[in-house]
């Protein structure tokens, strides 16, 4: 059986890779910014400030999930979601170390 070449990457790379994912669609941060807003658990309030049909909503949603950024639980037609804080906390890291080093090659970069 073949390998994923995804496997042969550092962690912290294929963890920041997962969350930049997460993040590639407006809608997926407008769904974190509400989130935060609201600082407690949202319960069917997503829906209603996204211009998206429920069906893609959850489909976001799940994105969001799948990439640890939030915890949600489903209850019969209830679903609530809350962010992950751990989560936010290690991409705020990852993100600030590659940031960082990228912006020290750019201030050596004599390039172009």
């Amino acid at each position: 059986m073949a390998q994923s070449k995804k496997d042969e990457f550092e962690p912290r790379v294929s963890a920041l890779a997962r969350y930049a994912k997460a993040l590639s669609h407006p809608a997926r941060i407008t769904i974190l910014e509400t989130l935060a807003k609201k600082a407690t658990c949202i319960c069917g309030e997503i829906v209603e400030v996204l211009p998206l049909a429920q069906s893609t909503v959850s489909q976001h949603l799940k994105e969001l999930k799948e990439a640890g950024l939030i915890t949600g639980e489903i209850d019969g037609l209830k679903s609530c979601y809350c962010l992950n804080s751990e989560a936010i906390r290690e991409l705020e890291k990852l993100l600030g170390s590659l940031l960082k080093g990228l912006n020290k090659g750019i201030n050596r970069n004599k390039c172009c």
